[in-house]
């Protein structure tokens, strides 16, 4: 009976991670993909964090010959917010730093999308409730908004 009970524990913490890891926020900008990465990455600078890397997703594409709408990627953190995440749970250094994708979709409308930071709470048995998930969720939320905005 307890092996029985563990198994089905176990199966529904799996697929509620699953669902956790494919939730997206995704927000519209007003902005090419371009400029938005640009005023994020100025936005991430002003906040005091680091930009670590801008992988242009479409300059790799044409490299083998196809075609893909402007898409980058913008890898970014601080050591204060980061850090006390890795504290609580060292893999979810796989998670960090914080990653945001723009994309230009097929009918010319641009987008941001990352994943919400409480999936570090699904994926790596971050408590909820930790004030880190809260700082990086207000964090993300006014960083997005100011490279989309007007």
């Amino acid at each position: 009976m307890n092996i029985l009970k563990a198994g089905v524990i176990a199966m529904t913490m799996a697929t509620a991670t699953l669902a956790n890891a494919g939730e997206l926020i995704v927000k519209q900008s007003a902005h090419s993909v371009d400029v938005t990465l640009d005023r994020l990455s100025a936005a991430v600078e002003g906040a005091g964090a680091k930009v670590f890397a801008r992988v242009d997703h479409a300059k790799g594409a044409a490299s083998v010959d196809q075609d893909l709408r402007p898409t980058q990627m913008l890898m970014f953190g601080n050591p204060k917010l980061g850090t006390p995440a890795m504290l609580l749970s060292q893999t979810a250094g796989l998670d960090l730093p914080l990653r945001v994708v723009a994309y230009e979709d097929e009918a010319g409308k641009v987008f941001v999308a990352y994943h919400p930071p409480s999936s570090l709470s699904a994926n790596h048995g971050l408590p909820a409730d930790a004030e880190v998930i809260a700082k990086m969720t207000g964090a993300l939320d006014k960083l997005t908004n100011k490279a989309t905005g007007e």
